[in-house]
């Protein structure tokens, strides 16, 4: 389903053929294909995008929520989903990415549900990325085999091991949800993963002193940076990232391979794990999918 921008319809039925590869059974949801009749940078109106998900999570024989691509809406989304209907299901798999970090959001908040951080069925990294395609894929089917994520590139820029439970995604997001009604109000006590795209460093600053201003990082148990595509030089990104984050004086590791990148690893929210900077990995308590 899309719960924000609208896909190529190309798209659409490219990563349903790759998941009927695995040999899982698609279902399209109706307006996944889908333009707002006023809005061309929506997929459809808020209340077919919502009742989509709605639908399809309370379809006892769905499995497993994908979401075609990411762009804007999830969060005029998330306030039309009935949340109620949603609870009473119980949780089934959940993945997405960038704006889908609102749904992430609410999902965790107001149904206490574990989702997976990773690619969308439309996009270019899960039809073309054979290393992206297998870390979702691993964590679909075989979950064991992937409780410890050990990135190559993670290095850390404040060493130590935390543990928490992990939340996070798109900082934009993140920073657009800050003191919004029924939001986290803060991340004390987590594994923070952030990353974003084509934010210069004043912008990724100015987010990240509005999330620290308003207290909604106090507390939190370490931090994970994934990718900042189109954010500029990354000497520039890294250095804005360990000013506002490294006071913070808890684990703090970059390039840990998740977000808007050419490849990109499945992360799974809202479980608990232990996040080790120097050795650049995440060590999940338990398998992400039970």
């Amino acid at each position: 389903m899309a719960p924000s921008g609208p896909v190529l319809q190309e798209r659409v039925w490219a990563g349903a053929d790759l998941l009927r590869s695995w040999g899982l059974q698609p279902v399209v949801m109706p307006h996944v294909r889908d333009v707002h009749p006023e809005f061309g940078y929506l997929a459809g109106t808020d209340e077919d995008r919502a009742g989509d998900l709605t639908a399809a999570w309370c379809d006892p024989s769905v499995a497993a929520v994908f979401c075609a691509r990411g762009g804007y809406g999830a969060q005029r989304t998330a306030e039309l989903l009935d949340w109620d209907a949603i609870r009473a299901a119980g949780p089934k798999v959940f993945v997405g990415f960038s704006d889908v970090t609102a749904l992430h959001e609410a999902f965790a908040v107001r149904a206490g549900f574990a989702t997976l951080h990773g690619p969308m069925t439309g996009t270019v990294a899960f039809l073309k990325d054979g290393p992206t395609q297998e870390s979702l894929r691993a964590t679909l089917f075989a979950p064991e085999s992937v409780r410890v994520l050990a990135p190559p590139a993670a290095r850390p820029l404040v060493p130590g091991r935390a543990h928490g439970v992990t939340l996070g995604g798109c900082l934009a997001l993140l920073a657009a949800e800050a003191g919004v009604r029924g939001a986290r109000g803060s991340a004390a006590g987590g594994l923070l993963f952030l990353e974003d795209t084509g934010e210069e460093p004043y912008r990724l600053d100015r987010m990240l002193t509005q999330l620290l201003r308003s207290g909604w990082l106090a507390g939190v148990a370490g931090v994970a940076l994934g990718t900042w595509e189109g954010c500029g030089a990354h000497p520039a990104v890294r250095a804005t990232l360990l000013d506002r984050l490294g006071g913070l004086g808890v684990p703090l590791v970059e390039h840990f391979g998740f977000g808007h990148g050419p490849t990109s690893l499945t992360v799974p929210l809202g479980v608990p794990a232990t996040l080790d900077a120097g050795a650049g990995t995440l060590t999940l308590d338990g398998p992400a999918l039970l």
